[in-house]
C-alpha cells in the first residue's frame, strides 16, 4: 500500500504532466510555484517522468516541453473540477458576451460526455442552485456582443484590429486601428488596453463602445509590455484625494459594492450617523 507522502507525490506528478501537455513550454518555476515545491523538487519530478517513459524535453535556461505529437487519453475529471467549472459557467454567462458563453458550454459539455453516470447526476442536480445575481446598485446590462473571443483571437496572432468605437466623454464615433493588448474586466464593463495608431499612445476602450471590429492582416508594428504592467501603472498614477461624508445609517446600505470602485477606505460610527471615508 502506498503511503500518503508517495499519493501525493504520484498525484503531483500526474499534474505536472498535464501543464507539460497544456502549455508549449513551462518553466522549472512555474512548476515550483504552482505546487509550493523547491527546484530541486521539480527536477527530480521531471526525472522521475522521463524514466517512467514520457519524453520530456529540457532546454537549459528556457524550461521543459513535451515532444511533438506525444499524447495521453483523455483525462477523467472528478466531482470537485466539474462542480469548479459549472459554478465558472455561471459568472462566464452572466459577465461575458454571448459569443464567449456559448463556447464555454460547449466545452462543457464535451466535459460532462465523459464524467461518469453518477457525476454527471451530482452536476444535473446542483445545476439549478447556483446563480450570480447582480447587486441592484450597480447598473448592468448584459451584452449581446462585447467582441472579447475577437479581440483575444487578434492577441492570440498578434494582429491590428480596426474598429469602429463611440467615446464615452463626446458620445464621437470614429474609426481607428489598434494594437490589442490585452482585456480586464472592471466594475460592471469589460476593457480593452491597446496602442492606438491614431494617438499614438496607448489607451482604454470600453469593449461594449466598440459598433464594429475587424481583425485586419497586419501584425502589429513593435512589442508591447504584458497586461499587468499596464494595471500597475494605473493604480501608481491615479491622483489620489480624501473624502470624508456623514450620512444617515439607513442610507448606508443603498450604497452597496459601488463604494469600493470610489476608493472606499472605512466607515464608522459618530453619534447618530455614520462616517465615510473616500
Amino acid at each position: 500500500m502506498l503511503s500518503l507522502s508517495s499519493m501525493n507525490r504520484i498525484d503531483r506528478l500526474a499534474a505536472i504532466l498535464i501543464q507539460l501537455q497544456s502549455r508549449p513550454l513551462v518553466k522549472a518555476q512555474d512548476i515550483a510555484d504552482r505546487f509550493s515545491i523547491s527546484l530541486r523538487t521539480v527536477y527530480r519530478d521531471v526525472k522521475a517522468l522521463e524514466e517512467a517513459g514520457v519524453p520530456v524535453i529540457g532546454e537549459a535556461g528556457t524550461g521543459y516541453r513535451l515532444m511533438e505529437g506525444y499524447k495521453l487519453p483523455p483525462v477523467m475529471f472528478n466531482m470537485d473540477e466539474a462542480t469548479a467549472l459549472l459554478t465558472a459557467s455561471k459568472l462566464v454567462q452572466s459577465k461575458t458576451d454571448a459569443g464567449i458563453s456559448k463556447h464555454f458550454t460547449s466545452a462543457l459539455d464535451k466535459i460532462r460526455a465523459i464524467l461518469r453516470h453518477s457525476e454527471k447526476d451530482h452536476i444535473e442536480e446542483i445545476d439549478d442552485h447556483i446563480a450570480v445575481v447582480t447587486h441592484p446598485s450597480i447598473v448592468y446590462q448584459p451584452q449581446s456582443e462585447l467582441h472579447l473571443q475577437s479581440i483575444l483571437k487578434a492577441i492570440g496572432s498578434s494582429s491590428v484590429i480596426e474598429m469602429e468605437y463611440t467615446t464615452l466623454e463626446k458620445n464621437e464615433t470614429t474609426k481607428r486601428k489598434v494594437e490589442p493588448v490585452g482585456i480586464y474586466y472592471l466594475g460592471s464593463h469589460w476593457y480593452l488596453i491597446a496602442w492606438c495608431q491614431l494617438r499614438k499612445d496607448y489607451r482604454n476602450f470600453r469593449t461594449d463602445k466598440i459598433k464594429r471590429l475587424t481583425i485586419t492582416n497586419e501584425t502589429n508594428s513593435k512589442a508591447h509590455p504584458p497586461l499587468q504592467s499596464f494595471m500597475d501603472k494605473m493604480s501608481e498614477e491615479k491622483e489620489l484625494h480624501k473624502i470624508v461624508i456623514d450620512v444617515e445609517p439607513t442610507i448606508v446600505k443603498y450604497l452597496g459594492e459601488q463604494k469600493y470602485y470610489n476608493g472606499f477606505v472605512k466607515e464608522e460610527k459618530i453619534d447618530d450617523h455614520v462616517r465615510i471615508t473616500f
